[in-house]
């Protein structure tokens, strides 16, 4: 069974997360570039039925979902260690704040996006409560330590960073000093910058500057 790792992006979507994830781990990786509207073709589909990317596929392995490749990367490749070991009492925290990315925080930045509010009294129905509540428990997270996990960077960061970065640089996030301090530290990171630049040069030779 093949265990080459196959990385489906586009260079101004969700993909870019991943494509840092998988810098950080150091692994040989082949990228399938697709255009926005490639991605609901029948081929694709057969990875991805949502037609959208990211996606992964490792060996016979698919995975879609940002938070769930990131998470399959750092267990795949434990010697990058990027989440605690399993069986770690860490790894409820690591959980904890991976997924309140991909839940509270993605919903709550991307209602702020479209000017949709929750009707008062209704927040209960909503995972995330309010806009305000979200970002008040997102600043303390990151105000805890340098990292949202014991003392060392996790995918738990790099997910969760990297909704802070984009939010804060399109202003669905608030730029608010703990936010900025954690964003900074995190982006200045080699297989970040390793992943601007390798994105960076695909965008600038697409044909048009689509947003995703």
């Amino acid at each position: 069974m093949s265990d080459d790792l196959v990385f489906y992006t586009h260079p101004q979507s969700r993909g870019r997360i991943v494509r840092w994830m998988l810098e950080e781990i150091g692994r040989p990786y082949r990228t399938e570039l697709l255009e926005f509207g490639g991605m609901k073709a029948p081929a694709y589909r057969a990875v991805n039925p949502m037609g959208k990317v990211p996606a992964l596929q490792h060996g016979d392995t698919v995975v879609t979902e940002t938070a769930a490749i990131c998470a399959y990367l750092a267990d795949a490749f434990p010697d990058s260690a990027l989440a605690p070991p399993i069986g770690d009492r860490l790894r409820g925290p690591y959980y904890r704040w991976l997924f309140f990315g991909a839940g509270p925080i993605e919903a709550a930045a991307s209602n702020h996006a479209l000017g949709l509010t929750i009707p008062p009294g209704r927040e209960a129905m909503i995972g995330y409560g309010t806009y305000d509540t979200a970002m008040q428990v997102l600043e303390a997270a990151v105000s805890r330590g340098d990292y949202l996990v014991g003392e060392h960077f996790t995918a738990a960061d790099l997910y969760l960073g990297s909704h802070i970065g984009f939010g804060m640089q399109f202003g669905t996030i608030e730029k608010r000093p703990a936010l900025e301090r954690y964003w900074s530290r995190l982006n200045s990171r080699p297989a970040k910058q390793r992943a601007d630049q390798i994105d960076d040069a695909l965008v600038a030779r697409q044909p048009s500057q689509q947003q995703r």
